[in-house]
């Protein structure tokens, strides 16, 4: 649900001798890409991404997650709108975020902002569950309906205010969060795990919103880090 300030990509549109286009060779087209990108985003500070990203990046079908009237710019690197004034995150960036939660299999994630289900879908290729909150019933409705009939079915949604997090399932491993608050929510830092990584993009609607990295440790402290100036949607509340 990002408007990027950063890392503008080419675009392609690949077909089948048919005319149709042919979404599993985008996809790949789409990891080269993203593979090229990241080289060069690492003189702005960001991490590399590492295959195991890119393999999940590579297997989720974006196409999916996406209204029909777009479907044909699915493998670009860019945004796009999904209704109800949200945009589904530019893959670079959904994929930046996911190595920077850097999630592992036996590890338990929350998302705050579901929107189309497209970054939920690539982290349940990485994790054991993914519970994700979003506000917009619309929105949540048609995620968990995706999702399910995709079979992602280690990601459960729920519809409501994410800024309150989901302590029923807490601590967490790791939060992703999809929208800029003002500041970082404090129920969100009680619960993360110790050691666990919250990546979050921090700053108001018209400003420059900066993607942090924050990891707590053994006395609950957090550490933070910056990574790249960014622009996402407000994260919303109740």
């Amino acid at each position: 649900m990002t408007r990027p300030l950063l890392f503008v990509a080419t675009t392609f549109a690949m077909t089948t001798a048919c005319g149709q286009q042919d979404y599993a060779t985008e996809r790949q087209a789409l990891v080269e890409e993203l593979r090229l990108e990241s080289r060069d985003a690492e003189d702005y500070g960001a991490p590399p991404l590492s295959d195991t990203v890119l393999a999940s990046i590579g297997h989720v079908p974006r196409h999916e997650f996406v209204p029909q009237s777009v479907r044909h710019e699915s493998y670009r690197n860019h945004p796009l709108p999904i209704g109800a004034g949200q945009t589904i995150s530019q893959p670079y960036i959904v994929a930046l975020m996911t190595e920077l939660a850097d999630v592992s299999a036996d590890e338990v994630v929350l998302e705050i902002g579901t929107g189309s289900g497209y970054q939920a879908a690539v982290l349940s290729g990485l994790a054991a569950h993914v519970y994700t909150i979003e506000i917009v019933e619309m929105l949540g409705r048609r995620a968990t309906e995706d999702l399910a009939r995709l079979g992602y079915d280690n990601v459960t949604v729920r519809i409501g205010d994410g800024y309150a997090g989901w302590p029923e399932h807490a601590p967490f491993d790791a939060i992703v969060v999809t929208a800029a608050p003002d500041q970082i929510p404090q129920p969100l830092i009680d619960q993360l795990k110790v050691g666990g990584r919250m990546v979050i993009p921090v700053g108001g609607e018209y400003a420059v919103q900066t993607l942090k990295l924050l990891s707590k440790d053994a006395d609950g402290n957090l550490e933070e880090k910056n990574i790249i100036p960014v622009r996402f949607v407000p994260l919303t509340r109740d």
